[in-house]
This record gives structure tokens, sequence and C-alpha cells, in this order.
């Protein structure tokens, strides 16, 4: 599959370049993978210099950032502002992007299948086991559902694209909440475990009947059939850049601390209930401050080159106003001398 030629194409270039002390090493989030991938490789070309990223999940990369293992780690579960300050790190969003619900089901094509929030829930939860239920057929009225058992696919590992999931779930389910929770990692009902983004999508390709959650592009890039879904507003919506934008055009960065913010169930008519920002972590004072400069000076090409490439591959790009905060804040925070 695309995701799996990506995901060795770039660890075999990592392997290549791993020696090279210009190689700017991370690990972390795979939600934001595929769009690392393209900028890692279009800065290789522009610069000469190499990155060198691990897409191992949030929960890894916090680990190994807060171990002082690379030089940034990434993830889609922000850490709250007390923790930051606990571990000495700075923080910033890199972009932002939409988590989908994807199926296996003969015959039904990307988009035909409705799901609202409160559904989705049931289906993790348990409490829906076959697509012709009740539920889902009062959703699609104009599908032919199968009597065949629904097969969730959830994260094994820890996930900021979990900590999203059920952030939203939580949001629109009091039962997810009480009884599951949020968190990057989670004790679920049932279903089957699958490492990365790349892993779910695996899994729901070769799984009849399978329900997983993945960011937009492994749905797009692995031909994989997405769900509408209902929004807050009550309005079915398809998972598109102008739907990832209208729901992060409600975030309110600059009175987030820490640039803590949570995405999920924005209102508007055109809001993709899903949506979730990526973020950055590094130490305030670290260890290699010359690695630190040059991961930095990543980061700002992908801020003033890179948008284009984000929205290739259906990423919203952080507005301008936000990319000057981000800066501000490293000029301030982050001690390269």
């Amino acid at each position: 599959m695309f995701m799996k030629s990506l995901v060795s194409a770039v660890l075999l270039a990592a392997s290549v370049t791993v020696a090279s002390a210009a190689d700017i090493s991370g690990a972390g989030a795979t939600f934001p993978f595929p769009i690392y991938a393209k900028w890692a490789d279009a800065y290789k070309k522009d610069t000469g210099n190499g990155l060198n990223y691990q897409s191992i999940g949030s929960g890894a990369g916090i680990k190994q950032i807060k171990a002082k293992t690379v030089t940034f780690g990434a993830t889609d579960a922000p850490l709250k502002p007390e923790e930051l300050d606990k571990d000495g790190l700075a923080q910033w969003p890199m972009v932002m992007g939409g988590i989908v619900a994807v199926v296996n089901l003969e015959g039904v094509k990307p988009g035909d299948i409705h799901i609202d929030g409160p559904t989705l829930a049931d289906i993790y939860l348990g409490n829906i086991t076959k697509w012709n239920d009740p539920k889902l057929k009062a959703l699609n009225p104009n599908l032919n559902l199968p009597d065949l058992a629904i097969v969730p696919i959830h994260r094994a590992d820890g996930s900021g694209t979990t900590f999203n999931f059920t952030y939203y779930l939580g949001e629109v389910s009091p039962d997810w909440k009480s009884k599951v929770g949020v968190a990057t990692t989670v004790d679920w009902p049932g279903g089957i475990g699958a490492k990365g983004n790349d892993g779910v999508s695996n899994n729901v390709a070769t799984t009849k009947g399978a329900i997983g959650y993945v960011e937009y592009a492994y749905a797009k890039q692995n031909k994989l059939t997405h769900a509408s879904m209902v929004n807050k507003a009550g309005k079915v919506v398809e998972p598109t850049l102008e739907a990832f934008q209208a729901a992060a055009a409600n975030a309110d960065w600059a009175h987030a601390p820490g640039f803590y913010l949570i995405l999920a169930n924005q209102p508007g008519d055109t809001s993709w209930p899903m949506t979730a920002a990526t973020f950055i972590l590094m130490h305030k004072n670290p260890a290699n401050p010359a690695a630190s400069k040059d991961a930095l000076e990543f980061f700002r090409w992908a801020y003033e080159k890179g948008d284009k490439m984000a929205q290739d591959l259906d990423y919203i790009p952080m507005p301008d106003n936000v990319v000057k905060m981000v800066e501000a804040m490293w000029d301030k925070d982050i001690k390269l001398k």
C-alpha cells in the first residue's frame, strides 16, 4: 500500500543519512507522518539537511523527548501547561488535520454511509454490533446495510489520534466519558488493536465489516471508504479541507496557554467534528543547542514553504498570525546559546 511504501522509503532514507551531523532527530505521532515525510524530502532537496523522524505514536514520542533521546517530540495529544513546566518543554502546533471513520463494507462508496457521534460511541462501546442495527439503518435509510458483524479497529499504542477520537466520543456520549474516558490509551470494551494510523488502515482494508479511525491522508492514500459525519450543528458533512478549515477557524490560539487546544466537536454548519492539531515538543534548555537550532530552522522552513504540500494532503496549515506567535515563543523560551 501507499503508506507502507512511504514508511519504508522514509525509514530507508533515515538509515542512509542517520550518521550525518546535519540530520534532525524526532519521534512521535503517526497522524502527521505523511506531511512530515513530504516536508523532509523537500527540505533535503532544498537545503541538503535530513530529517530522521520515527513515526511511533504520540505516547512514545513524548517519552523520547522527555528522555532527551531526540531533538523534538511530536504529539497529537497536547501537554497541559503544568506538565510542560515540570519537564522544561516548549510546545506549539505544527499543522492541523481531520480524523475520519473508515469502513470495509462491500458496495459502499466513500461518503455513502452516515454516522453520528453517539452511534460511533455505541459501536466502540459494543452496544451496536451489526451493520444493520436499527440506529445505523435510521441514519442510512437509502443504504442496504448487511447483516454483518461490526469489527471495531482501534490503536494498540499510545496515540494522540486516540486522544482526539476519545475526546470527541466523550463530548457526544456521556456513557463513553464515564465508562471509557479520554486518553492516549484507554481500556477498549472490545475490538482489535493495531499500531499506528498505518496499522489501523491496513486492518480495516483487510477485515470485512471493520470500522476504524485514522487521519484523513491515510484514508485517502489507501483508498479506504470514509463515513460522512453528523456534526454538532446536526448537518451531514464530508471530510474535506474546507470542513477541516471551518472547524479550525474556531481555534483561539492567542488565549491557549502552552498552545493547549482541542478542536473536536466545534460549532458551525460546515465544521468537521473530528478535527485536530498536531504539536511539536522541544526542551527550553536543550542539551544540544546546535541540534535544536537545526530543528527550528526546519520548522521555520515548513511554516514558510510547506503550506501547499500540506494542503495537497488535506492538512490545514497554521495561520500566519499563529506562526508569528509560535516564532515569538521560540525566541523567548528556547535557549540556543
